[in-house]
Protein backbone atom coordinates (compact mmCIF):
# COMPACT_ATOMS: atom_id res chain seq x y z
CA UNK A 1 0.00 0.00 0.00
CA UNK A 2 2.95 2.25 0.67
CA UNK A 3 5.74 1.09 -1.60
CA UNK A 4 7.97 3.03 -3.60
CA UNK A 5 8.17 2.35 -6.76
CA UNK A 6 10.93 3.50 -9.87
CA UNK A 7 8.77 6.41 -10.73
CA UNK A 8 9.01 8.05 -7.67
CA UNK A 9 5.29 7.48 -7.16
CA UNK A 10 4.26 6.26 -3.90
CA UNK A 11 1.42 3.81 -4.51
CA UNK A 12 -1.23 4.28 -1.89
CA UNK A 13 -5.14 5.18 -2.50
CA UNK A 14 -4.12 8.37 -0.31
CA UNK A 15 -3.80 10.90 -2.60
CA UNK A 16 -1.21 13.66 -2.71
CA UNK A 17 -0.93 17.38 -3.58
CA UNK A 18 -1.34 18.09 -7.50
CA UNK A 19 0.15 20.73 -9.23
CA UNK A 20 -1.71 23.50 -10.23
CA UNK A 21 -2.84 23.46 -14.34
CA UNK A 22 -0.76 25.39 -15.94
CA UNK A 23 2.13 24.00 -14.08
CA UNK A 24 0.63 20.19 -14.32
CA UNK A 25 0.64 20.49 -18.07
CA UNK A 26 3.97 22.42 -18.29
CA UNK A 27 5.46 19.52 -16.57
CA UNK A 28 3.81 16.60 -19.33
CA UNK A 29 7.03 15.34 -21.38
CA UNK A 30 6.77 14.83 -25.49
CA UNK A 31 6.43 10.91 -25.27
CA UNK A 32 3.19 11.76 -23.12
CA UNK A 33 1.85 14.22 -26.07
CA UNK A 34 3.15 11.70 -28.75
CA UNK A 35 0.74 9.02 -27.08
CA UNK A 36 -1.88 11.38 -26.51
CA UNK A 37 -1.60 11.67 -30.33
CA UNK A 38 -2.07 7.73 -31.83
CA UNK A 39 -4.99 7.97 -29.22
CA UNK A 40 -6.43 10.32 -30.67
CA UNK A 41 -5.70 8.48 -34.14
CA UNK A 42 -6.82 5.24 -32.77
CA UNK A 43 -10.38 6.47 -31.16
CA UNK A 44 -11.22 8.61 -34.38
CA UNK A 45 -10.98 5.55 -35.73
CA UNK A 46 -12.39 3.32 -33.48
CA UNK A 47 -15.57 5.45 -32.58
CA UNK A 48 -16.36 5.82 -36.73
CA UNK A 49 -17.21 2.63 -36.51
CA UNK A 50 -18.65 1.88 -32.93
CA UNK A 51 -20.52 5.11 -32.95
CA UNK A 52 -22.46 4.43 -35.74
CA UNK A 53 -22.24 0.15 -35.42
CA UNK A 54 -25.87 -0.72 -33.96
CA UNK A 55 -27.38 1.62 -36.52
CA UNK A 56 -25.17 -0.38 -39.48
CA UNK A 57 -26.71 -3.53 -38.05
CA UNK A 58 -30.31 -2.88 -37.98
CA UNK A 59 -30.05 -0.78 -41.39
CA UNK A 60 -32.16 -2.17 -43.64
CA UNK A 61 -30.06 -4.28 -46.50
CA UNK A 62 -31.49 -2.12 -49.42
CA UNK A 63 -30.09 0.99 -47.23
CA UNK A 64 -26.67 -1.04 -47.51
CA UNK A 65 -27.37 -2.54 -43.47
CA UNK A 66 -26.92 -5.72 -42.07
CA UNK A 67 -30.81 -5.65 -41.80
CA UNK A 68 -30.75 -7.87 -38.39
CA UNK A 69 -32.74 -7.55 -35.18
CA UNK A 70 -31.85 -6.99 -31.58
CA UNK A 71 -30.97 -10.18 -30.63
CA UNK A 72 -28.64 -10.23 -33.22
CA UNK A 73 -27.28 -6.48 -31.79
CA UNK A 74 -26.67 -8.48 -28.47
CA UNK A 75 -24.57 -11.20 -29.90
CA UNK A 76 -22.55 -9.07 -31.91
CA UNK A 77 -22.41 -6.57 -29.21
CA UNK A 78 -21.33 -9.52 -26.97
CA UNK A 79 -18.53 -10.65 -28.79
CA UNK A 80 -17.11 -8.00 -29.63
CA UNK A 81 -16.84 -6.77 -25.61
CA UNK A 82 -15.94 -10.24 -24.48
CA UNK A 83 -12.80 -10.26 -26.38
CA UNK A 84 -11.88 -6.71 -26.24
CA UNK A 85 -12.70 -6.89 -22.32
CA UNK A 86 -10.27 -10.01 -21.83
CA UNK A 87 -7.28 -9.28 -24.06
CA UNK A 88 -6.16 -6.38 -22.04
CA UNK A 89 -6.05 -8.17 -18.63
CA UNK A 90 -4.41 -11.14 -19.93
CA UNK A 91 -1.53 -9.99 -22.27
CA UNK A 92 -1.04 -6.10 -20.28
CA UNK A 93 1.37 -7.55 -18.38
CA UNK A 94 3.43 -9.04 -22.33
CA UNK A 95 3.71 -4.93 -22.46
CA UNK A 96 5.84 -4.54 -19.78
CA UNK A 97 8.08 -7.94 -20.18
CA UNK A 98 8.49 -7.33 -24.13
CA UNK A 99 7.69 -3.85 -24.56
CA UNK A 100 5.19 -1.12 -25.46
CA UNK A 101 6.51 -0.17 -28.79
CA UNK A 102 6.32 -3.35 -30.20
CA UNK A 103 2.20 -3.96 -28.82
CA UNK A 104 1.52 -0.85 -30.29
CA UNK A 105 3.20 -1.88 -33.39
CA UNK A 106 1.19 -5.40 -33.22
CA UNK A 107 -2.04 -3.47 -32.42
CA UNK A 108 -1.73 -1.47 -35.55
CA UNK A 109 -1.73 -4.26 -37.72
CA UNK A 110 -4.79 -5.98 -36.23
CA UNK A 111 -7.00 -3.11 -36.16
CA UNK A 112 -6.62 -2.53 -39.77
CA UNK A 113 -7.24 -5.80 -40.28
CA UNK A 114 -10.76 -6.02 -38.18
CA UNK A 115 -11.80 -3.05 -40.25
CA UNK A 116 -11.47 -4.65 -43.61
CA UNK A 117 -13.03 -7.48 -43.15
CA UNK A 118 -16.07 -6.02 -42.06
CA UNK A 119 -16.18 -3.38 -44.98
CA UNK A 120 -15.43 -6.88 -47.28
CA UNK A 121 -17.85 -8.64 -45.40
CA UNK A 122 -21.44 -7.69 -45.15
CA UNK A 123 -23.19 -10.24 -42.99
CA UNK A 124 -23.18 -11.35 -39.33
CA UNK A 125 -20.55 -13.48 -39.57
CA UNK A 126 -18.61 -10.93 -41.63
CA UNK A 127 -18.97 -8.57 -38.89
CA UNK A 128 -18.86 -10.51 -35.87
CA UNK A 129 -15.24 -11.85 -37.12
CA UNK A 130 -13.96 -8.33 -37.87
CA UNK A 131 -15.15 -6.56 -34.29
CA UNK A 132 -13.38 -9.87 -32.67
CA UNK A 133 -9.94 -9.01 -35.20
CA UNK A 134 -10.94 -5.12 -33.93
CA UNK A 135 -11.32 -5.67 -30.31
CA UNK A 136 -7.98 -7.82 -30.39
CA UNK A 137 -6.16 -5.02 -31.84
CA UNK A 138 -8.29 -2.51 -29.36
CA UNK A 139 -7.15 -4.99 -26.54
CA UNK A 140 -3.39 -4.69 -26.55
CA UNK A 141 -3.22 -1.32 -27.54
CA UNK A 142 -4.80 -0.14 -24.02
CA UNK A 143 -1.79 -1.24 -21.92
CA UNK A 144 1.01 -0.18 -23.66
CA UNK A 145 -0.28 3.08 -24.21
CA UNK A 146 -1.43 3.52 -21.11
CA UNK A 147 1.57 2.26 -19.16
CA UNK A 148 3.43 4.63 -21.22
CA UNK A 149 1.29 7.35 -19.90
CA UNK A 150 2.14 5.84 -15.87
CA UNK A 151 5.44 5.62 -16.52
CA UNK A 152 5.68 9.37 -18.14
CA UNK A 153 3.84 11.18 -15.01
CA UNK A 154 4.05 11.47 -10.83
CA UNK A 155 1.88 11.85 -8.69
CA UNK A 156 2.10 15.37 -8.80
CA UNK A 157 0.77 15.72 -12.07
CA UNK A 158 -0.86 12.40 -13.15
CA UNK A 159 -4.27 14.03 -11.95
CA UNK A 160 -4.12 16.73 -14.66
CA UNK A 161 -2.50 14.07 -17.39
CA UNK A 162 -5.26 11.47 -17.22
CA UNK A 163 -7.63 14.51 -17.18
CA UNK A 164 -5.97 15.86 -20.47
CA UNK A 165 -4.87 12.13 -22.25
CA UNK A 166 -9.06 11.65 -21.75
CA UNK A 167 -9.26 15.04 -23.66
CA UNK A 168 -7.60 13.44 -26.51
CA UNK A 169 -9.53 10.21 -26.63
CA UNK A 170 -12.39 12.71 -27.08
CA UNK A 171 -11.01 14.87 -29.48
CA UNK A 172 -10.62 11.77 -31.58
CA UNK A 173 -14.05 10.51 -30.42
CA UNK A 174 -15.62 13.51 -31.52
CA UNK A 175 -14.57 13.94 -34.96
CA UNK A 176 -15.02 9.75 -35.68
CA UNK A 177 -18.43 9.59 -35.47
CA UNK A 178 -18.56 13.09 -37.54
CA UNK A 179 -16.22 10.93 -40.52
CA UNK A 180 -19.42 8.08 -40.01
CA UNK A 181 -22.22 9.93 -40.44
CA UNK A 182 -21.02 12.19 -43.77
CA UNK A 183 -19.77 8.65 -45.22
CA UNK A 184 -22.61 6.50 -44.39
CA UNK A 185 -24.59 8.54 -46.00
CA UNK A 186 -22.65 8.36 -48.92
CA UNK A 187 -22.28 4.42 -48.70
CA UNK A 188 -21.51 2.24 -45.74
CA UNK A 189 -18.70 0.33 -46.45
CA UNK A 190 -16.63 3.71 -46.75
CA UNK A 191 -16.52 4.33 -42.83
CA UNK A 192 -14.93 0.76 -42.56
CA UNK A 193 -12.22 1.66 -44.99
CA UNK A 194 -11.64 5.35 -44.18
CA UNK A 195 -10.79 3.96 -40.53
CA UNK A 196 -8.54 1.39 -41.81
CA UNK A 197 -6.57 4.23 -43.53
CA UNK A 198 -6.93 6.55 -40.30
CA UNK A 199 -5.63 3.79 -37.88
CA UNK A 200 -2.55 3.68 -40.54
CA UNK A 201 -0.95 7.11 -39.31
CA UNK A 202 -0.12 5.42 -35.96
CA UNK A 203 2.98 3.92 -37.66
CA UNK A 204 4.54 7.11 -38.52
CA UNK A 205 3.72 8.13 -34.63
CA UNK A 206 5.25 5.32 -33.69
CA UNK A 207 8.62 6.55 -35.15
CA UNK A 208 9.00 9.25 -33.16
CA UNK A 209 7.77 7.09 -29.80
CA UNK A 210 10.22 6.29 -27.12
CA UNK A 211 9.26 4.12 -24.43
CA UNK A 212 10.27 6.10 -20.93
CA UNK A 213 12.78 3.76 -18.60
CA UNK A 214 13.10 1.13 -21.60
CA UNK A 215 16.67 0.54 -19.96
CA UNK A 216 15.41 -0.28 -16.68
CA UNK A 217 13.43 -2.85 -18.58
CA UNK A 218 15.97 -4.04 -20.63
CA UNK A 219 18.07 -4.47 -17.45
CA UNK A 220 15.72 -6.28 -16.14
CA UNK A 221 15.06 -8.78 -18.77
CA UNK A 222 18.49 -9.43 -19.13
CA UNK A 223 18.85 -10.00 -15.40
CA UNK A 224 15.89 -12.73 -15.60
CA UNK A 225 17.21 -14.24 -18.86
CA UNK A 226 21.02 -14.97 -17.00
CA UNK A 227 19.12 -16.58 -13.80
CA UNK A 228 20.01 -14.25 -11.63
CA UNK A 229 16.60 -12.57 -10.61
CA UNK A 230 13.87 -15.70 -10.99
CA UNK A 231 10.62 -13.96 -12.41
CA UNK A 232 6.74 -15.79 -11.88
CA UNK A 233 4.08 -16.55 -14.07
CA UNK A 234 2.55 -13.98 -15.35
CA UNK A 235 -0.55 -15.62 -15.11
CA UNK A 236 0.19 -16.47 -11.47
CA UNK A 237 1.10 -13.06 -10.47
CA UNK A 238 -1.99 -11.53 -12.49
CA UNK A 239 -4.44 -13.85 -10.38
CA UNK A 240 -2.32 -12.75 -7.07
CA UNK A 241 -2.68 -9.53 -8.22
CA UNK A 242 -6.28 -8.84 -9.24
CA UNK A 243 -7.50 -11.04 -5.99
CA UNK A 244 -5.96 -8.32 -3.61
CA UNK A 245 -9.27 -7.27 -1.45
CA UNK A 246 -8.82 -3.03 -2.95
CA UNK A 247 -8.47 -4.89 -6.36
CA UNK A 248 -11.07 -7.07 -6.27
CA UNK A 249 -13.30 -4.37 -4.74
CA UNK A 250 -12.57 -2.05 -7.16
CA UNK A 251 -13.70 -4.30 -10.03
CA UNK A 252 -17.11 -5.11 -8.61
CA UNK A 253 -18.13 -2.05 -7.69
CA UNK A 254 -17.42 0.09 -10.26
CA UNK A 255 -18.55 -2.69 -12.90
CA UNK A 256 -21.74 -1.01 -12.34
CA UNK A 257 -20.72 2.48 -13.53
CA UNK A 258 -19.30 0.80 -16.30
CA UNK A 259 -22.52 -0.93 -17.31
CA UNK A 260 -24.37 2.12 -17.08
CA UNK A 261 -21.78 4.00 -19.23
CA UNK A 262 -22.07 1.94 -22.22
CA UNK A 263 -26.15 2.01 -22.19
CA UNK A 264 -25.56 5.46 -23.13
CA UNK A 265 -23.29 4.40 -25.86
CA UNK A 266 -24.97 1.49 -27.07
CA UNK A 267 -28.77 1.74 -26.65
CA UNK A 268 -28.85 6.02 -26.78
CA UNK A 269 -28.47 5.66 -30.85
CA UNK A 270 -31.05 3.57 -31.41
CA UNK A 271 -33.49 5.78 -28.35
CA UNK A 272 -32.52 8.68 -30.85
CA UNK A 273 -33.50 7.63 -33.91
CA UNK A 274 -36.75 5.91 -32.94
CA UNK A 275 -38.03 8.13 -30.40
CA UNK A 276 -36.39 11.81 -30.38
CA UNK A 277 -37.49 14.58 -32.67
CA UNK A 278 -34.53 16.28 -33.06
CA UNK A 279 -35.76 18.72 -35.52
CA UNK A 280 -36.95 20.86 -33.14
CA UNK A 281 -33.39 21.50 -31.87
CA UNK A 282 -32.80 23.21 -35.24
CA UNK A 283 -35.60 25.07 -36.33
CA UNK A 284 -35.44 26.38 -32.52
CA UNK A 285 -31.84 27.73 -33.28
CA UNK A 286 -31.95 28.20 -36.96
CA UNK A 287 -35.53 28.83 -37.92
CA UNK A 288 -38.18 26.90 -40.00
CA UNK A 289 -35.71 26.34 -42.66
CA UNK A 290 -33.08 24.93 -40.88
CA UNK A 291 -29.41 25.71 -42.34
CA UNK A 292 -27.72 24.94 -45.54
CA UNK A 293 -24.24 26.04 -44.05
CA UNK A 294 -21.83 22.74 -44.70
CA UNK A 295 -19.92 23.27 -42.18
CA UNK A 296 -22.34 23.43 -39.62
CA UNK A 297 -24.18 20.48 -40.77
CA UNK A 298 -20.79 18.15 -40.72
CA UNK A 299 -19.85 19.39 -36.96
CA UNK A 300 -23.18 18.90 -35.78
CA UNK A 301 -23.74 15.48 -37.95
CA UNK A 302 -26.87 16.48 -39.25
CA UNK A 303 -28.66 14.92 -42.34
CA UNK A 304 -27.69 16.37 -45.63
CA UNK A 305 -30.83 18.31 -45.95
CA UNK A 306 -29.75 20.13 -43.11
CA UNK A 307 -32.85 20.04 -40.75
CA UNK A 308 -32.36 17.15 -38.54
CA UNK A 309 -29.19 15.86 -36.29
CA UNK A 310 -28.50 11.97 -36.76
CA UNK A 311 -28.45 9.91 -33.68
CA UNK A 312 -24.77 9.97 -33.21
CA UNK A 313 -24.82 13.85 -33.53
CA UNK A 314 -27.09 13.73 -29.96
CA UNK A 315 -24.44 10.93 -28.84
CA UNK A 316 -21.27 13.27 -29.95
CA UNK A 317 -22.23 16.32 -27.99
CA UNK A 318 -21.06 13.92 -24.85
CA UNK A 319 -17.32 14.23 -26.71
CA UNK A 320 -18.14 17.67 -27.69
CA UNK A 321 -18.83 19.05 -24.01
CA UNK A 322 -15.76 17.21 -22.65
CA UNK A 323 -13.32 18.88 -25.01
CA UNK A 324 -14.35 22.09 -24.16
CA UNK A 325 -14.83 21.63 -20.61
CA UNK A 326 -12.47 18.75 -19.56
CA UNK A 327 -9.44 20.99 -18.23
CA UNK A 328 -11.53 22.61 -15.75
CA UNK A 329 -13.66 19.28 -14.33
CA UNK A 330 -9.71 17.69 -14.33
CA UNK A 331 -8.59 20.70 -12.00
CA UNK A 332 -11.53 20.23 -9.36
CA UNK A 333 -11.50 16.54 -9.43
CA UNK A 334 -7.67 16.76 -8.38
CA UNK A 335 -8.93 18.31 -5.13
CA UNK A 336 -11.15 15.53 -4.53
CA UNK A 337 -9.65 11.77 -3.94
CA UNK A 338 -10.15 9.50 -6.47
CA UNK A 339 -12.89 7.27 -5.56
CA UNK A 340 -15.00 10.66 -4.22
CA UNK A 341 -14.26 11.71 -7.40
CA UNK A 342 -15.50 8.33 -9.23
CA UNK A 343 -18.72 8.12 -6.82
CA UNK A 344 -19.84 11.70 -7.58
CA UNK A 345 -19.69 11.54 -11.07
CA UNK A 346 -21.06 7.54 -11.08
CA UNK A 347 -24.50 9.41 -9.36
CA UNK A 348 -24.44 12.46 -11.76
CA UNK A 349 -24.86 10.13 -14.52
CA UNK A 350 -26.74 7.92 -13.41
CA UNK A 351 -29.26 10.70 -12.68
CA UNK A 352 -29.40 11.96 -16.31
CA UNK A 353 -29.85 8.21 -17.78
CA UNK A 354 -33.13 8.97 -15.47
CA UNK A 355 -34.49 11.57 -17.06
CA UNK A 356 -34.05 9.52 -20.56
CA UNK A 357 -36.98 7.33 -18.63
CA UNK A 358 -39.22 10.12 -18.03
CA UNK A 359 -39.45 12.04 -21.31
CA UNK A 360 -38.40 11.96 -25.04
CA UNK A 361 -38.20 15.90 -25.48
CA UNK A 362 -35.22 17.35 -27.34
CA UNK A 363 -34.09 19.83 -24.93
CA UNK A 364 -34.35 17.71 -21.83
CA UNK A 365 -32.19 15.09 -23.43
CA UNK A 366 -29.46 17.41 -24.24
CA UNK A 367 -29.77 19.11 -20.75
CA UNK A 368 -29.52 14.85 -19.71
CA UNK A 369 -26.62 14.12 -21.95
CA UNK A 370 -24.78 17.58 -20.27
CA UNK A 371 -25.13 16.23 -17.15
CA UNK A 372 -24.06 12.81 -18.24
CA UNK A 373 -21.49 14.30 -19.52
CA UNK A 374 -19.47 15.83 -16.37
CA UNK A 375 -20.67 12.86 -14.63
CA UNK A 376 -18.39 11.08 -16.76
CA UNK A 377 -15.05 13.61 -16.53
CA UNK A 378 -15.62 13.29 -13.26
CA UNK A 379 -15.53 9.29 -13.00
CA UNK A 380 -13.45 7.61 -15.87
CA UNK A 381 -10.51 9.35 -16.08
CA UNK A 382 -10.16 8.95 -12.50
CA UNK A 383 -10.34 5.29 -12.45
CA UNK A 384 -7.35 4.91 -14.30
CA UNK A 385 -5.49 7.48 -12.22
CA UNK A 386 -6.58 5.40 -9.14
CA UNK A 387 -5.03 2.05 -10.73
CA UNK A 388 -2.15 3.85 -11.72
CA UNK A 389 -1.55 5.31 -8.38
CA UNK A 390 -1.65 2.23 -6.72
CA UNK A 391 0.09 0.35 -9.24
CA UNK A 392 3.92 -1.35 -8.17
CA UNK A 393 6.11 0.60 -11.04
CA UNK A 394 6.85 -2.77 -12.53
CA UNK A 395 3.45 -3.87 -13.14
CA UNK A 396 1.89 -0.82 -13.93
CA UNK A 397 0.49 -1.98 -17.56
CA UNK A 398 -0.81 -5.26 -16.12
CA UNK A 399 -3.03 -2.82 -13.00
CA UNK A 400 -3.90 -0.67 -16.36
CA UNK A 401 -5.36 -3.97 -17.55
CA UNK A 402 -7.39 -4.74 -14.72
CA UNK A 403 -8.91 -1.49 -15.04
CA UNK A 404 -10.52 -2.53 -18.18
CA UNK A 405 -11.97 -5.78 -16.14
CA UNK A 406 -14.83 -3.34 -14.41
CA UNK A 407 -15.15 -2.17 -17.86
CA UNK A 408 -15.42 -5.22 -19.27
CA UNK A 409 -17.70 -7.15 -17.04
CA UNK A 410 -20.13 -4.05 -17.08
CA UNK A 411 -19.83 -3.75 -20.93
CA UNK A 412 -20.35 -7.67 -21.58
CA UNK A 413 -23.79 -7.35 -19.04
CA UNK A 414 -24.88 -4.55 -21.23
CA UNK A 415 -24.19 -5.76 -24.53
CA UNK A 416 -26.35 -8.96 -24.23
CA UNK A 417 -28.89 -7.18 -21.57
CA UNK A 418 -29.53 -4.18 -22.97
CA UNK A 419 -30.11 -4.54 -26.80
CA UNK A 420 -32.82 -7.40 -25.97
CA UNK A 421 -34.57 -4.78 -23.24
CA UNK A 422 -34.53 -2.01 -26.11
CA UNK A 423 -35.83 -4.70 -28.89
CA UNK A 424 -38.74 -5.54 -26.05
CA UNK A 425 -39.58 -2.51 -24.67
CA UNK A 426 -38.72 0.70 -26.95
CA UNK A 427 -38.21 -0.40 -30.27
CA UNK A 428 -40.07 1.14 -32.69
CA UNK A 429 -39.82 -1.72 -35.04
CA UNK A 430 -40.74 -4.36 -33.12
CA UNK A 431 -43.53 -2.26 -32.00
CA UNK A 432 -44.66 -1.70 -35.56
CA UNK A 433 -44.96 -5.47 -36.02
CA UNK A 434 -47.27 -5.18 -33.34
CA UNK A 435 -49.67 -2.87 -34.57
CA UNK A 436 -49.43 -4.17 -37.83
CA UNK A 437 -51.23 -7.26 -36.45
CA UNK A 438 -53.36 -5.57 -34.70
CA UNK A 439 -54.35 -3.83 -38.20
CA UNK A 440 -54.78 -6.85 -39.94
CA UNK A 441 -51.99 -8.16 -41.41
CA UNK A 442 -50.98 -12.04 -41.37
CA UNK A 443 -48.44 -13.24 -39.73
CA UNK A 444 -47.07 -14.29 -43.04
CA UNK A 445 -47.33 -10.55 -44.66
CA UNK A 446 -45.77 -9.22 -41.25
CA UNK A 447 -42.77 -11.49 -41.96
CA UNK A 448 -42.49 -10.43 -45.31
CA UNK A 449 -41.20 -6.41 -44.28
CA UNK A 450 -37.86 -6.07 -44.63
CA UNK A 451 -36.11 -5.21 -41.00
CA UNK A 452 -35.97 -1.65 -40.16
CA UNK A 453 -39.19 -1.38 -42.85
CA UNK A 454 -41.76 -1.66 -40.28
CA UNK A 455 -42.58 1.82 -39.41
CA UNK A 456 -43.30 2.88 -43.06
CA UNK A 457 -45.14 -0.05 -43.71
CA UNK A 458 -47.15 0.47 -40.65
CA UNK A 459 -47.62 4.53 -41.72
CA UNK A 460 -48.95 3.44 -45.52
CA UNK A 461 -51.45 0.72 -43.80
CA UNK A 462 -52.55 3.33 -40.81
CA UNK A 463 -52.61 6.36 -43.34
CA UNK A 464 -51.64 8.51 -40.03
CA UNK A 465 -48.51 10.87 -40.44
CA UNK A 466 -45.05 9.67 -39.05
CA UNK A 467 -44.36 12.36 -36.12
CA UNK A 468 -48.31 11.46 -35.20
CA UNK A 469 -47.89 7.84 -34.99
CA UNK A 470 -44.90 8.03 -32.73
CA UNK A 471 -46.31 10.02 -30.13
CA UNK A 472 -49.34 7.73 -30.50
CA UNK A 473 -46.75 4.86 -29.90
CA UNK A 474 -44.62 6.65 -27.01
CA UNK A 475 -47.54 7.68 -24.73
CA UNK A 476 -48.87 3.84 -25.65
CA UNK A 477 -46.08 2.33 -24.23
CA UNK A 478 -43.44 2.33 -21.29
CA UNK A 479 -40.05 3.45 -23.60
CA UNK A 480 -38.46 4.39 -20.98
CA UNK A 481 -38.63 1.93 -18.53
CA UNK A 482 -35.12 0.74 -19.99
CA UNK A 483 -33.33 4.17 -18.99
CA UNK A 484 -34.76 3.05 -15.33
CA UNK A 485 -33.01 0.19 -15.29
CA UNK A 486 -29.96 1.58 -16.50
CA UNK A 487 -29.73 4.87 -14.45
CA UNK A 488 -31.00 2.69 -10.81
CA UNK A 489 -27.67 0.05 -11.66
CA UNK A 490 -25.38 3.12 -11.75
CA UNK A 491 -27.22 4.93 -8.29
CA UNK A 492 -26.39 1.95 -6.62
CA UNK A 493 -22.98 1.28 -7.78
CA UNK A 494 -22.21 5.39 -6.14
CA UNK A 495 -23.29 4.70 -3.25
CA UNK A 496 -20.92 1.45 -2.77
CA UNK A 497 -18.27 3.70 -4.30
CA UNK A 498 -18.76 5.93 -1.30
CA UNK A 499 -17.94 3.27 1.10
CA UNK A 500 -15.16 1.68 -0.57
CA UNK A 501 -13.50 4.92 -0.71
CA UNK A 502 -13.70 5.34 3.00
CA UNK A 503 -12.57 1.26 3.65
CA UNK A 504 -9.95 2.17 1.22
CA UNK A 505 -8.94 5.12 2.71
CA UNK A 506 -9.04 3.48 5.91
CA UNK A 507 -6.42 0.65 5.14
CA UNK A 508 -4.07 3.28 3.49
CA UNK A 509 -3.93 5.58 6.74
CA UNK A 510 -3.48 1.85 8.74
CA UNK A 511 -0.50 1.28 6.36
CA UNK A 512 0.92 4.36 6.40
CA UNK A 513 0.80 4.27 10.44
CA UNK A 514 2.12 0.86 10.89
CA UNK A 515 5.35 1.74 8.31
CA UNK A 516 6.04 4.75 10.83
CA UNK A 517 5.63 2.67 13.94
CA UNK A 518 8.36 0.01 12.18
CA UNK A 519 10.54 3.30 11.19
CA UNK A 520 10.60 4.05 14.84
CA UNK A 521 11.32 1.04 15.98
CA UNK A 522 14.31 0.82 14.15
CA UNK A 523 16.20 3.78 14.95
Amino acid sequence: MAEENGNSQTTTTKDVEQLGIFAAIASLSYVFWVCGGMEMIERLAYYGVRGSSGLYITAPSAEGGLGLNFDDVSYLFLIWAIVQTFVPVLTGGLSDRFGYKETIFASTVFKILGYLIMAMNPTFWGFAIGAMVLAFGTGIFKPGLQGTIAKATNRQNSSMAWGVFYQTVNLGAFFGPILAVYLRQMSWDYVFYACAAIISVNFLLLLIYKEPAKEERLAHRAKVKSGEIQEGSLWRDSLKEIFKPAILGYIVIFSGFWFMLMAFWDIAPFYFRDWVDTSTLITDVFGAGGTQNSIIIRLLSMNNDGMSIEPEGLVNLNSMLILFVCFIVAGYSAKLRATTSMALGTFMASAALLTFAGTSAAWIIVGGIIAFSIGEMLSSPKSSEYMANIAPGDKKAMYLGFSQLPLGFGWILESFIGPRLYGAYASKEEMSRALLSDNGMSVAEIAEVVNGQAFAKLQEVTGVAGDVLTNQMYAANDVGFIWFIMGTVGIVSSVCMIYYGRWTYKLATQAKQTVQAYSKAAE
